[in-house]
This record gives structure tokens, C-alpha cells and sequence, in this order.
């Protein structure tokens, strides 16, 4: 999927540049010309993500094997925004914030399905407090503030039971 996105952005670049480079020629096709285009595209996505190959030795050709291997494994998994560097984070952040994730998310799950409902229309939907108001039936934008401060109060006692006092890891 990475490579076919790779030839459709490099399709599109420059208002469709390659694609007007096409000249018609008596002896060939347009869908011939095009699979040497993605061909190209594809094998230059490739030596970007994997190194162009050096030898022609089989040592060589192993250690770049295992090397497209681990490419493969890590690089979809890792997002570079994580990978910021702060010195008061340590190895295991990553591990400590899905376990803070995974403890909030219990939570909000024993909340009652109308504070589940007020929480996601608020922080995942981003509406406004009134358009939240006019959907549950709620009198004011005071009302929903007030059952979003006792919901969000509820997770807090509950997370605190589990020992998580703050919001980092």
C-alpha cells in the first residue's frame, strides 16, 4: 500500500507532469508505457525505504534481507511523533501511557450510557455545549456543564481507586 500511494502522489505531482510526458508512438501503448512509469516509481520507492543493494554477494544480500525484514516489522509500528526525545520520560513511557489509556477508557466504560454519550459528544465529536444540550434534552448549557463536571468527577475516583492520580504516565 505504501509504494501504491507512492506512485499515485508522484502521478499527481507537478498537475500530472508524467502522465502528460506521455507521446504517442505507432509500435507502443499507453498501458505499456505506464507499467514501465510504475515500475520506476515503485523500484525508487523501494531503494528510499530499503537501500539500493550493493553487492551481489549472498552475506550482502542476507544482511540486506534482514535489514528489509526489520524495516518492515518497526517502521509501520513506530510513529516519529513518539520518538521525541524528553528526558523525563523514561524507556517505558510508551508502555505506561497505553496502560494509562487503557485504565481511562475502563472508566468511562462504567459510566452509564447517558455520561458515555455526553463524554463522546463532547471530547470525541467536539460539538458545542448547546448543540449537546439540544440533543440530550437538557433544560440549559449549565446542565451539561454540570453532568460533564459530575462524569469527569466519577473517572477521576475511579482512576484514583486504581492509583493514577495525574495524567502522566
Amino acid at each position: 500500500m505504501d509504494a501504491y500511494a507512492h506512485v499515485l502522489e508522484a502521478l499527481r505531482e507537478n498537475d500530472f507532469r508524467r502522465l502528460r510526458a506521455y507521446v504517442p508512438e505507432p509500435n507502443s501503448k499507453f498501458s505499456s508505457w505506464l507499467i514501465v512509469v510504475v515500475r520506476r516509481l515503485v523500484r525508487d520507492h523501494q531503494r528510499a525505504r530499503y537501500g539500493r543493494s550493493r553487492s551481489e554477494k549472498p552475506e550482502y544480500k542476507d544482511a540486506q534481507q534482514a535489514r528489509r525484514h526489520l524495516e518492515d516489522l518497526v517502521a509501520d509500528r513506530l510513529d516519529p511523533d513518539e520518538l521525541a526525545v524528553n528526558p523525563e520520560m523514561g524507556p517505558d513511557a510508551h508502555v505506561r501511557r497505553s496502560e494509562l489509556v487503557a485504565a481511562v477508557k475502563n472508566a468511562i466504560k462504567q459510566l452509564d450510557r447517558a455520561d458515555r454519550l455526553l463524554l463522546a459528544l463532547r471530547f470525541e465529536n467536539e460539538l458545542p455545549v448547546m448543540e449537546i444540550a439540544r440533543l440530550m434534552q437538557l433544560p440549559s448549557v449549565f446542565h451539561v456543564y454540570r453532568r460533564l463536571g459530575r462524569a469527569l468527577e466519577r473517572v477521576r475516583r475511579m482512576l484514583a481507586d486504581r492509583g493514577i492520580e495525574g495524567p502522566e504516565p
